[in-house]
């Protein structure tokens, strides 16, 4: 077996998979499943105080799209490259019981050698700072603070936020990061064309962890109704966003250097999915909609994968992180092949 320890800041992992949050780890059940199916770390469903953002999860919906966009059964059975359109929403329990659920199951956790990380997702400053304190508290090891959900602007007023500004990510992470002594990780958006900034604020505010980059706000018509499916926009997620997770790792790397830590997330569906976002930088990597889509195997069979695949190569997991990213070439820098571009277009219709 392949050594699969990594490091995230000051925090050691048995493994890089993480179970990510989603409304599969809403329930303790959802939890614990997670935990049992061998994650290195087990992210419960954000929470904040908004009674909007809560009302959302009675609104939420799915659907599961394959080739052609068209709908497909939700579950195992789905074709490979299934693509994940929801509406999400947070938790309905309030945050003293979803703070002793946290606490049982970092417990449970700890028995396996897995990190449960509870999860605050901005809705005001000063209710965000008062749950973190009573987190940190109660015992828990690492705080996720979600600064980055795609849903503020289509949820209720307040509700979420998308922090697209590095000066406003600095701000956040100071507030979290002076008021706490556990580990600190930043959730930032994808939606910006400014991720690495965004990534150094935070980092450069105490962040131990940047965690990149949520899933992006989708919007895709239905032929038969003319309407939009689930009839609004909504969370897109889905291996298609693999590379551009990649992108996003390789560029915030070269822009930090190799002593930051980042969690890789969006497109990951199996273990070679995770081998490649570690290669773009990634020290480990988030799995949400494949697990929500298909069930608690997918976590264990991507640890299983990924132990196969380093293990084949000699290496470690730990081995893997930025090795593409360090070996990527700007356009300039590759050589020239005359005109190689014709081979890949198509013959010019004939004349009639």
């Amino acid at each position: 077996m392949a050594d699969l320890r990594v490091q995230v800041g000051r925090t050691t992992l048995k493994n890089p998979v993480i179970a990510a949050p989603g409304e599969h780890l809403i329930e303790a059940a959802g939890i614990r499943s997670a935990i049992l199916a061998g994650a290195g770390a087990v992210v419960g469903k954000s929470i904040n105080e908004s009674q909007p953002a809560k009302s959302q999860l009675r609104r939420a919906e799915y659907v599961a799209l394959g080739p052609g966009w068209s709908e497909v059964p939700w579950g195992p059975s789905a074709p490979a490259g299934t693509t994940v359109l929801s509406r999400s929403g947070l938790p309905p329990m309030d945050f003293d019981a979803w703070l002793a659920q946290s606490v049982a199951m970092d417990l449970l956790a700890r028995g396996h050698d897995c990190l449960y990380v509870p999860s605050i997702i901005l809705a005001a400053e000063e209710p965000a700072l008062d749950m973190a304190r009573r987190i940190e508290a109660a015992g828990l090891r690492v705080l996720e603070f979600n600064i980055g959900t795609p849903y503020a602007s289509e949820a209720a007023k307040g509700a979420v936020s998308t922090v697209l500004s590095p000066e406003r990510v600095a701000a956040l992470t100071k507030m979290m990061t002076d008021a706490l002594d556990i580990p600190v990780w930043i959730k930032i958006t994808g939606q910006s064309e400014r991720v690495p900034d965004l990534a150094a604020s935070a980092f450069a505010s105490g962040a131990d962890s940047v965690v990149m980059a949520g899933r992006a706000l989708g919007m895709l018509p239905d032929l038969e109704s003319q309407a939009p499916l689930l009839s609004t926009s909504a969370g897109i997620g889905g291996c298609w966003n693999l590379p551009l997770t990649c992108h996003w790792l390789a560029n915030s790397r070269a822009a930090l250097g190799a002593g930051r830590d980042l969690i890789g997330i969006n497109g990951a569906t199996n273990g070679a999915d995770v081998a490649r976002m570690m290669l773009a930088g990634a020290s480990a990597v988030g799995m949400a909609s494949e697990v929500m889509l298909r069930g608690w195997q997918v976590l264990s069979q991507a640890v299983a994968d990924l132990d196969a695949y380093c293990d084949a190569k000699s290496q470690s997991a730990r081995d893997l992180v930025g090795r593409a990213a360090d070996a990527r070439k700007r356009f300039a820098d590759m050589p020239e092949l005359d005109e190689r571009w014709r081979d890949y277009i198509p013959a010019p219709l004939a004349s009639e």
